[in-house]
């Protein structure tokens, strides 16, 4: 499994090997894709910048534009459909192996599609990833491997420590303002998504 890629199935996993690439020489990793709805589906993409700094509006709309093309090239989705372009956030979502070994020693929650050990929610401390499973410390003190092909979903819980390590790892570039100084964002703007961006092609005719 590529320690770079989320962990998707079906028709988010096709978009997914579509535009992961093209992300990737821009400079960003992608981080999610989810496909809402049916006859005029919503395609969400979550991306961050690869250097850590925090993703912003230019580089929604830069991303936006990308794979917008890339999907009308592509045509995985028959008839209309709507792109939004965000960022994780700081309680995000781990999607990929990477995620496991970045935000070890964080607090996490995990939920699988089928019981391990008798039980399919899990929270905890992140200890990394392993052989595709992600590995989590449980408050009793054991440990589990939780494989990655049966993860429903995973995200971070937001801390204080969480906080302080994402104002240290997704430091924005300083502004060009006349001071030379920038304001340091609050955590609840944090976690909002950096920008959505839009995009909705007539629909075919049949």
């Amino acid at each position: 499994m590529d320690a770079d890629l989320p962990f998707l199935s079906g028709l988010d996993a096709r978009i997914a090997a579509m535009v992961a690439p093209a992300l990737a020489d821009m400079g960003f990793d992608l981080v999610r894709v989810a496909v809402l709805g049916r006859e005029s589906p919503t395609v969400q993409i979550m991306a961050d910048r690869v250097d850590g700094t925090l993703l912003a509006i230019e580089d929604c709309e830069q991303i936006s534009h990308a794979v917008g093309a890339i999907l009308d090239v592509e045509d995985p989705l028959p008839g209309a459909w709507t792109l939004e372009v965000s960022s994780p956030g700081i309680d995000r979502p781990l999607t990929r192996a990477k995620d496991w070994e970045r935000f070890a020693g964080h607090l996490a929650r995990a939920e699988m599609n089928m019981p391990i050990e008798g039980r399919k929610r899990f929270a905890g401390i992140v200890l990394g990833a392993r052989d595709g499973h992600g590995l989590m410390r449980l408050d009793d003190g054991s440990e589990v491997a939780l494989p990655f092909a049966e993860m429903r979903k995973a995200r971070l819980v937001l801390t204080d420590e969480l906080i302080a390590a994402s104002a240290r790892m997704m430091k924005p570039a300083a502004s060009s303002d006349d001071t030379g100084l920038e304001e340091e964002p609050s955590p609840a703007e944090d976690r909002k998504p950096a920008a959505k961006s839009g995009r909705k092609p007539a629909r075919k005719a049949n």
